[in-house]
């Protein structure tokens, strides 16, 4: 083991990963998230096995998180990969890693106190000290995270709380992301995990920090300003056309504004997509691991909360007179 480590340290090329890694360790802030989750952390003082470092679980679950890993893959993961293993802090030539066991106590933990909300909390107010976290306007968007239909389980049931949804001619059976994005700087501040079939334009208003004079949404949130919850609103909503009328436009000075209005609209619109390609393509969540909205939903507070570092990490070196990798 200890040759193996030593190759390891010797090896000229750096993979994706290990850049990655380095990366969100570098932008984390490991304090301020630990400070957080401190106060309802077990000590080590009771009776039984002592707990894992606070630290020490809290980067397993940023890997896992990261790398779309259940409690039990993640386990092999340490076992398998040098670059995790010193992103955790283990060194298997002196101690074993944890079991699975550690990593669902601290996830039901998290839950438990809403501390998933608080990392997410977190982060922001950690960006919003490097003055990336504009809270300016607003782009609000929803997103499908499918679900298991499968009723091959004790109820014989699929999950009560998930629905269909239909999105063009296809359904979908899940719940649905709806987030809220500045449109400066293209990080989540907002998140509220709905059944699939609850309308976005419905959710809106959750999705505003209050400061707002501009909030920008795709056709799905068509009506909005009619809505009794945003009549009294000081903002101007500034909704895409839906695609049929976008396309029956006629060629006039009026026509040909209106279209170069709607893709100035979509141009904004577009960082919204950013931290959804994170989670679903990079993190690789594109089914909901868990059952009910609640534990989803918390899962998506961290997902979100370590997207934000992600697409904010360059910014966040030059913050801190680094150099991006």
């Amino acid at each position: 083991m200890l040759q193996s480590e030593l190759k390891y340290a010797a090896k000229k090329r750096v993979t994706r990963r290990d850049r990655f890694l380095v990366e969100i360790e570098a932008v984390t802030p490991w304090l301020s998230l630990t400070n957080v989750i401190a106060p309802h952390y077990p000590s080590d003082s009771g009776p039984g096995c002592p707990p894992v470092g606070l630290e020490r679980i809290l980067r397993m679950y940023v890997a896992q998180q990261c790398f779309g890993l259940s409690d039990e893959a993640t386990e092999d993961a340490l076992y398998d990969s040098q670059t995790i293993r010193r992103f955790v802090g283990i060194d298997l030539n002196r101690e074993a890693a944890s079991d699975a066991t550690s990593r669902l106590k601290f996830r039901h933990l998290l839950e438990a106190h809403q501390l998933n909300e608080s990392i997410f909390n977190t982060i922001n107010a950690h960006l919003a000290e490097k003055g990336l976290l504009l809270r300016e306007d607003t782009i609000v968007d929803a997103t499908l995270i499918a679900a298991p239909s499968s009723t091959e389980n004790k109820e014989g049931k699929r999950d009560a709380e998930m629905h269909q949804s239909k999105k063009g001619n296809q359904w979908h059976f899940g719940m649905k992301a709806h987030i809220g994005v500045d449109v400066q700087s293209g990080l989540v501040h907002a998140l509220v995990g709905t059944a699939a079939n609850v309308h976005d334009v419905t959710q809106a208003q959750a999705l505003l920090h209050g400061d707002e004079t501009d909030v920008f949404g795709d056709a799905g949130y068509q009506g909005v300003e009619k809505r009794e919850e945003n009549l009294e609103l000081p903002v101007t909503w500034h909704v895409a056309m839906r695609p049929s009328k976008c396309k029956a436009l006629d060629k006039s000075t009026v026509g040909e504004l209106m279209e170069k209005l709607e893709h100035a609209k979509a141009s904004i619109r577009a960082k919204v997509e950013h931290p959804f390609h994170v989670v679903k393509n990079l993190f690789m969540h594109r089914k909901a691991r868990y059952k009910g909205l609640a534990k989803n939903t918390a899962q998506l507070f961290a997902l979100f909360g370590f997207a934000n570092l992600v697409l904010a990490r360059r910014w966040l070196y030059i913050a801190d007179g680094q150099v991006a990798s």
